[in-house]
């Protein structure tokens, strides 16, 4: 896994975790790195101080920062749990499981995956339901 600290146009920063920097890339590509703050997809990464590990008499750092934004990464994090716990991930699927339940070709359930900008904006247009999580989707879930 790799940390990227990112940054979008409007200048809210934040971090995410990805498996590769290929990930990253092919995600943001698609349109599917969006600002954590307010859903801008013009994000990039932010410029970044390497990860040095602590001494052995030392601690290391916390996963969640003690900062001012602690409080929002600790909620992302139960939010996304809450999310995986309740919700069918359908991978990249989302847009046609959304549109079958919604013209109901299929069951209602909850469910959550990932689409292209196209595919979502022609959910919205067509009256579907749906919202962008504000986290990226893991890969095997």
């Amino acid at each position: 896994m790799i940390r990227y600290d990112l940054k979008c146009a409007d200048g809210h920063a934040f971090e995410a975790w990805f498996p590769s920097s290929a990930d990253y890339d092919d995600q943001a590509e698609r349109g599917l790195v969006m600002c954590s703050h307010c859903g801008s997809q013009k994000v990039e990464k932010a410029l970044m101080a390497p990860r040095v590990p602590a001494k052995g008499n030392q601690t290391a750092e916390p996963m969640l920062s003690a900062g001012p934004n602690a409080e929002i990464e600790k909620k992302l994090a139960e939010l996304r749990a809450e999310v995986e716990k309740s919700s069918d991930y359908v991978g990249d699927q989302f847009a046609v499981e959304a549109r079958a339940m919604h013209v109901g070709d299929k069951e209602h359930r909850p469910i959550y995956g990932e689409a292209t900008k196209d595919d979502a904006k022609s959910l919205v247009e067509d009256g579907v339901p749906v919202a962008p999580l504000p986290f990226i989707p893991r890969r095997n879930s």
